[in-house]
């Protein structure tokens, strides 16, 4: 089992970085390159920039259970339809079950801004947040390294 981050606007980098290292698991850092990181822990694979340029290098690396850190829905059903376990900045893991719900509200939403629509965007991300994101992703860990 190997995390692997999409780290293009990822606020929870550090903390799927420190859930790899409390179990001794590989972490793979994606970005393009638009984005810098730097890692004492995670291996950094930086591609050229380019429309979801990232997202299909993470896709092509991820094997079956493996993890996948992301907020982008389209990069989660392609990791669901390679067996690796997409999990959101929220903690939350994308499945079979919730998919298709989050696709369709991604186009409905799409479908405002085309035309001329706003939505509301989210608010301040809060620490709790992220140690939520922590604690969760440790769970789906431990479930799979048992």
């Amino acid at each position: 089992m190997k995390i692997f981050i999409d780290a293009d606007g990822c606020p929870v980098v550090e903390e799927a970085e420190a859930a790899a290292k409390k179990f001794g698991l590989e972490c793979i850092i994606i970005c393009d390159t638009s984005h810098e990181f730097y890692s004492n822990y995670s291996e950094i694979r930086t591609v050229s920039k380019g429309t979801d340029s990232a997202d299909f290098a993470l896709v092509n690396a991820v094997e079956k259970n493996d993890i996948a850190v992301t907020q982008d829905y389209g990069l989660a059903a392609m990791c669901l339809a390679r067996g690796c376990i997409p999990i959101n900045q929220n903690g939350v893991v994308y499945s079979e079950d919730n998919i298709d719900s989050m696709l369709f509200a991604r186009y409905n939403s799409g479908r405002i801004r085309r035309n001329g629509g706003r939505l509301k965007g989210l608010p301040k991300r809060k620490n709790k947040q992220n140690r939520i994101f922590f604690e969760n992703l440790c769970c789906l860990i431990a479930q799979y390294i048992k």
